[in-house]
C-alpha cells in the first residue's frame, strides 16, 4: 500500500512525513511538491505535485493507494479548482482512498469566503468515489510563538476573542495524527476535529508569560476595531481573514468536541507539557 502527502515542502507536510517515517509501517511513501527540489532530503520519494496541472498530478499519483491532500493557501475560487484538480487526478490514477485537511469554524461561512471553499471542497471530497476522511484542524498555536518579540514589546495580546475559547494544535501534534489517520482504520467516512484542550486568550497569555518569562495580559478588543487594526497591519485581504478567526472564537465556533484520542489512540499533548518543553528561544518578530 503506498502513501501519498501532497505539499511536501510545506511545514503541515514536512510534519507528516516525519510522522509517517516514525511509525515505522514498512510501506513505500511519496512526497508530492510542486517544486520537487525544495522537498528533498526527507528519506522518501519525492514527485511532482503542481495543483494546477492536472496531468501531472496523474502521473505522480499512479500506484498511489491511499493520499492526503493538504489544502493550498490560495484565494477561495482558486483553492476549489486545485482541489478538484487533485480528486480528478486521484480518481484517474486510481487512488482508493483521500484525506483532506480542513478547518473548523466554516459551518455557516459566507459566500465566496475562504471558509465556504473548505465547504465546498468537503463536499467534493464526499462526491468523489472515494473513501474519504476529512480532518478539521484547530488553530496553529506556532504563530503565537512567532508574535512573541511584539506581545513581549507591548506587554499584551490584544485581539477581539473576548472569553471565547480556542481548540489550537500545533503542526507536530497534526503530522502525528493525520499519519495515522492516513496510514490507520480509525476515521474513514467521518469528519475528525484535530486539536487539543481549548484555551482562552487568558490562559494562552498566562502559558507564554511563563514558558518566557515575559509578563502579559490579555486585553479585550470590539470586533470593529480590531478588523480596523489589522487590515492596517496586514491589508485588505488578510486582515479580514485573521479578524474572523478571533471573531470566530469569540461566538465559539472554534470550541468543539475533539477526536484526536479516537483518530491517533492517545490524547493531544497538554498544552502545560507542550509550553514546559520549550527553551527560551531568541525573540522573533511577527511574519
Amino acid at each position: 500500500m503506498t502513501l501519498a502527502v501532497t505539499a511536501a515542502s510545506g511545514k503541515l507536510g514536512r510534519s507528516v512525513l516525519r510522522a509517517l517515517g516514525a511509525l515505522k509501517l514498512g510501506r513505500p511513501v511519496v512526497g508530492l511538491a510542486r517544486a520537487p527540489h525544495t522537498a528533498q532530503g526527507q528519506g522518501v520519494d519525492i514527485r511532482p505535485g503542481d495543483f494546477d496541472l492536472p496531468e501531472q498530478l496523474e502521473a505522480s499519483l499512479r500506484g498511489v493507494e491511499r493520499l492526503l491532500m493538504i489544502s493550498t493557501n490560495q484565494d477561495p475560487a482558486a483553492r476549489i479548482t486545485q482541489h478538484r484538480n487533485v480528486l480528478g487526478a486521484a480518481r484517474r490514477a486510481g487512488v482508493a482512498r483521500i484525506v483532506f485537511t480542513s478547518v473548523q469554524g466554516i459551518d455557516g461561512a459566507p459566500a465566496n469566503s475562504v471558509g465556504a471553499s473548505f465547504l465546498r471542497t468537503e463536499a467534493d471530497v464526499k462526491a468523489s468515489g472515494l473513501t474519504w476522511a476529512l480532518g478539521r484542524n484547530g488553530v496553529y498555536i506556532e504563530p503565537d510563538l512567532e508574535a512573541m518579540a511584539q506581545y513581549a514589546a507591548q506587554g499584551e495580546i490584544a485581539n477581539s476573542a473576548g472569553t471565547g475559547r480556542c481548540g489550537y494544535t500545533t503542526r507536530a501534534a497534526l503530522g502525528a495524527a493525520y499519519a495515522q489517520l492516513l496510514s490507520g482504520e480509525v476515521g474513514w467516512g467521518q469528519t475528525s476535529n484535530l486539536h487539543g484542550t481549548p484555551l482562552t486568550q487568558a490562559q494562552l497569555a498566562r502559558h507564554l508569560s511563563t514558558a518566557f518569562d515575559v509578563p502579559l495580559i490579555y486585553r479585550p478588543m470590539e470586533a470593529q476595531a480590531y478588523l480596523e487594526d489589522r487590515i492596517a497591519a496586514l491589508g485588505p485581504m488578510l486582515g479580514p481573514i485573521i479578524a474572523g478567526i478571533y471573531d470566530t472564537i469569540r461566538t465559539g465556533g472554534l470550541d468543539n468536541p475533539s477526536h484526536y484520542r479516537l483518530v491517533t489512540g492517545h490524547p493531544h499533548p497538554s498544552w502545560e507539557d507542550f509550553f514546559a518543553s520549550l527553551s527560551q528561544p531568541t525573540l522573533r518578530g511577527s511574519p
